[in-house]
């Protein structure tokens, strides 16, 4: 089992299985090919959480610390039929519906503009939007969108729409598919988006579902950086007409002189949604379920896909 948290700092790891560190270290601490549980190593780049895979020829299971699970794609095709690859659902949604909340209310209250007027000394005083009584949309409504709602409920907002791959219904409300997606951006004061990256959502936030957004709205990013055509974002931020926050971005990270820095109307955060105090005892408690349910040969949470499995 090959963890990228010290195995001694984890209490309730099932007897039995060898337990070996690595957190991206350039040496492997043992050979891959007698690894059966490979938990990735977290807020790693995509080419190091794959280099093991092409040799992890018994793994039986890939397990993430993120939600989303798109770093470990480019390995999948390296494994063996058979093998499961797990998320991290029930680690991320406290702290990414926090850092959403913290975007929206800077972003409307202006407090950017208030840390730079402090900066100079400057008293700025003056009306801002509430988020009171907005529309806003949830694009990519799964556990972490259902925490974002969460938070959302004391702030008074007028309505919450919700859009995710199907149609289905929740004790909340009803859950738009994505084909109704153009006719709610209209009506949505904020727009937030916490889908998975998938060819389906790769750039989905282009120059049409931009051009639909209504003037002075604010689109919000917390799920990977290419569901937003940065391009297209460019050419609506420097019209004025709406204003984004973004914890990710594509390229990530940004490079000095990009452009969007300096677009106005802009709050970026550095991919920070997930790595918080409160990450370390989620995923400590997702890994204990997960290796005891392994052990026990019980069914895993959040398996995903199965490799060489038909998504007929």
């Amino acid at each position: 089992m090959w963890l990228p948290i010290p195995p001694d700092e984890i209490d309730g790891l099932p007897e039995g299985p060898d337990y070996r560190f690595w957190n991206g270290g350039e040496d492997f601490p043992a050979d891959p090919a007698d690894c059966a549980f490979y938990v990735v190593p977290y807020m790693k780049p995509s080419p190091l959480c794959v280099r093991p895979m092409g040799r992890m020829s018994n793994v039986q299971v890939v397990q993430t610390l993120s939600a989303g699970i798109d770093h470990v794609e480019p390995g999948l095709g390296r494994l063996a039929a058979g093998v499961r690859l797990c998320n991290a659902r029930g680690v991320h949604e406290a702290s990414t519906g926090e850092l959403t909340l913290a975007l929206i209310l800077a972003s409307l209250r202006g407090i950017p503009d208030f840390v730079r007027a402090q900066d100079r000394g400057e008293w700025l005083g003056g009306f801002r939007p509430a988020l009171a009584d907005k529309n806003v949309l949830i694009v990519g409504y799964g556990s972490i969108g259902e925490a974002i709602e969460d938070r959302l409920v004391p702030f008074e907002v007028a309505r919450v729409a919700r859009v995710a791959r199907s149609e289905r219904t929740t004790a909340r409300g009803p859950v738009h598919p994505l084909t109704e997606l153009p006719a709610l951006l209209p009506e949505a004061d904020v727009v937030i988006l916490s889908t998975p990256l998938s060819e389906t959502t790769r750039g989905l936030a282009g120059a049409d579902f931009l051009s639909r957004m209504k003037d002075g709205a604010l689109l919000v990013n917390v799920a990977r950086g290419p569901v937003v055509d940065t391009k297209a974002l460019l050419a609506e931020l420097e019209t004025g007409r709406i204003t984004a926050a973004l914890d990710v971005t594509d390229p990530e990270p940004l490079a000095r002189e990009h452009p969007l820095w300096r677009a106005p109307g802009v709050l970026i955060s550095p991919h920070v949604g997930g790595p918080t105090s409160a990450f370390l005892p989620r995923a400590k408690r997702l890994l204990v379920d997960q290796l005891n349910r392994y052990v026990n040969r019980e069914p895993l949470r959040n398996v995903i896909l199965t490799t060489g499995a038909s998504t007929g």
